[in-house]
This record gives structure tokens, C-alpha cells and sequence, in this order.
């Protein structure tokens, strides 16, 4: 059964436990283009909170030790990293590029470092300019995307279609504007281009605009399954690609290592298949009659609480770990 955090000592006690911190991030830090009510003091707290700020007769600590490390993983591929920087940018919460992972840059990731596509070979995408962003900075040749060759409402012909025997991989990710002739030219390598390999992003159903539920990736590829009658291979949250991609960057500590996220699925089925702690909140796709209750999911987090925002009860503590420090700087300037 999870545990539901509420007071300030369960979240101290989360915050000395934990030393990595992954965050997703539709549904968990924003709705949209609106930032959760906290995410971004939270965020602001952990940078600056080592494992051992609350205890106040370690003052040395408070100038020894540095805050949490954070990382963004999402399974939206309609971003690429350097695009997701822009966002945080714009609603005000600091992160790195080399802090965010997501699920485009995992595909891209999979297709020359486990693919190893050879030069000459390319990729037929159905997606956004994030997923192209993240295909140029792996040196990947492509087709399809934004192109708008094949962004049209008009009628697909095979008569009028030239297979390019060299696309050797379909990559499908959430596509905004996705149409018939963009899955008619998918199916087409899959079925006429010898090995040609089926990928998707990810398998979300949905995800959370700023208005409500939209359909997500997984919905996008949902015909190509149908008709193709075989599976892709999915390379974002839970799939183990995406935690090996950020496992080549980051050194960090499974047993000290917590995954924050929205969905059961996706985001705690992650964490748990990389033996991380997993924190469920409650502000996107699941409800709490989900994880209580006869009708509970078999996915159960390791705690639950009802916003990333709940984590201000910290805060108090901050404002007194930051006093105390510029006291003591100013008593170690003044001796000098």
C-alpha cells in the first residue's frame, strides 16, 4: 500500500532519503503553459537543500553540501531538449539541457547508438519538429515530419507514390497533425522495405493540456498496430531505452533515487523497472480511486501525495538554513 505523504516531517523525511530527483513533467510540474501551483519554488528548494540541511547543529553542512540533482524526463516527443529548455525558461524553472531527457531524444538515441543506422539508411517520421531536432543531432537522415509534402487533407494515391527503398525505420511520435497519407507511407515501408523497424516514442493514451485530456503518441500509431497487426517497440517511460539513456549521462544511486510522476503506466512503472522509489501525484492523468479501493490498480507507488506543490512545507526550513548560512559567510569574510 502506498504511503500518503501530508505532514512536514513526511517530507523532511523524503528529502533526506533521496539525493536524485526525476520529474515528470506534463500533468506533474505544468497544465499546458501554466505551471503548478509550487512546482517552481519546490524545484528551487531542492537545488538548494543537501541531504543534511536539517540538521541545524551541523551548520558547516549548510556550506558543504550541495542541493539535490534533478532531471526531467517526458515521455512528449513533440519537444526536443534544446525546445523544452525554452519552456522552463518561459515559466521560470531552471533546468540544463543535459537535465532533460525525453522520449525523442530516446528514439533518436536507439536508432544510432542500438540501431546503429548505417549513413546511407533513413527514417520515416510521423511527429513534430522536436522529434527532427533530436534526428539532426544524432546525424539521422529522414522523411516525412514536417514536410509539407506530407502535412495534407488531400487524398492518398499509391500511383502517385515513390518507395525509397533506403528508409529503413519508422519512428512515430505525437503528431498534431496527423493524416491519412502520413500512416499510408508508414505502412508502406513497413510492409514493402525488408526489416524495416516499427518504433514509437511512447504508448501514452493521453496526456494533459492545459484544458483537459488529448489523445497521446500511443493513440497516433494506434491504426499502423492495427493494420500491421504487430507491435512497435517503444522507447520512452516505462520502456528500460529511456532509463539507459539517461544511465550514460548520470552517475547516480538507484536506492537514492526517487521518480515523481502522474501516471501508474508510464511514469511509477519507470521508476519501479529501475528500482527507484516512485512518488504519485495526483494533479494529471490518475485519481485516487485508482490506487484505493477494489478496483485499485496492481501498480501501486511507494507514496502518494496530492501536488508536487505539497513539498513547500520545506520551505520553512529553507528560510532559516538560508539565514543561518549568510550569518556564518559573514562571519568567515568578517575574520579574514
Amino acid at each position: 500500500m502506498a504511503t500518503q505523504l501530508s505532514s512536514k516531517e513526511d517530507y523532511e523525511s523524503l528529502l533526506d532519503k533521496y539525493d536524485t530527483w526525476m520529474f515528470d513533467c506534463d500533468g506533474v510540474l505544468w497544465h499546458g503553459d501554466r505551471p503548478i501551483d509550487g512546482a517552481v519554488q519546490v524545484l528551487d528548494v531542492l537545488r538548494k537543500r543537501g541531504k543534511h540541511h536539517h540538521h541545524p547543529f551541523l551548520v558547516i553542512c549548510v556550506l558543504s553540501f550541495p542541493g539535490k540533482r534533478l532531471l526531467f524526463v517526458t515521455n512528449n516527443a513533440s519537444k526536443s531538449r534544446k525546445s523544452y529548455k525554452g519552456k522552463f525558461d518561459e515559466l521560470g524553472i531552471q533546468a540544463e539541457v543535459d537535465e532533460i531527457y525525453g522520449s525523442a531524444y530516446a528514439a533518436a538515441v536507439y536508432v544510432s547508438s542500438v540501431m546503429k543506422l548505417p549513413k546511407d539508411k533513413k527514417v520515416y517520421v510521423i511527429g513534430m519538429s522536436g522529434m527532427e531536432e533530436e534526428l539532426r543531432e544524432e546525424g539521422i537522415s529522414f522523411l516525412g515530419g514536417t514536410d509539407p509534402a506530407d502535412n495534407t487533407l488531400e487524398p492518398f494515391s499509391l500511383e502517385n507514390f515513390t518507395l525509397d527503398p533506403d528508409v529503413a525505420a519508422v519512428v512515430c511520435g505525437l503528431d498534431v497533425k496527423i493524416n491519412y497519407t502520413k500512416l499510408s507511407k508508414a505502412f508502406q515501408y513497413l510492409t514493402r522495405n525488408p526489416g524495416c523497424q516499427f518504433l514509437v516514442t511512447n504508448d501514452d493514451s493521453t496526456y494533459p493540456s492545459a484544458h483537459g485530456l488529448l489523445p497521446g503518441a500511443g493513440s497516433i500509431s494506434a491504426p499502423l498496430r492495427f493494420a500491421l497487426e504487430r507491435d512497435p517497440i517503444s522507447l520512452g517511460k516505462p520502456a528500460k531505452t529511456m532509463l539507459d539513456c539517461i544511465r550514460a549521462k548520470v552517475d547516480y544511486d538507484p536506492a537514492r533515487t526517487i521518480m515523481v510522476g502522474d501516471r501508474l503506466n508510464t511514469d511509477i512503472l519507470f521508476g519501479q523497472a529501475g528500482g527507484l522509489a516512485t512518488l504519485l501525484v495526483l494533479t494529471g492523468i490518475t485519481s485516487k480511486e485508482e490506487i484505493t479501493g477494489p478496483r485499485a490498480s496492481s501498480i501501486v507507488p511507494k507514496y502518494v501525495t496530492e501536488s508536487i506543490g505539497d513539498l513547500r512545507a520545506l520551505m520553512s526550513n529553507l528560510i532559516t538554513e538560508c539565514t543561518l548560512e549568510v550569518y556564518i559567510t559573514r562571519q568567515l569574510t568578517e575574520r579574514d
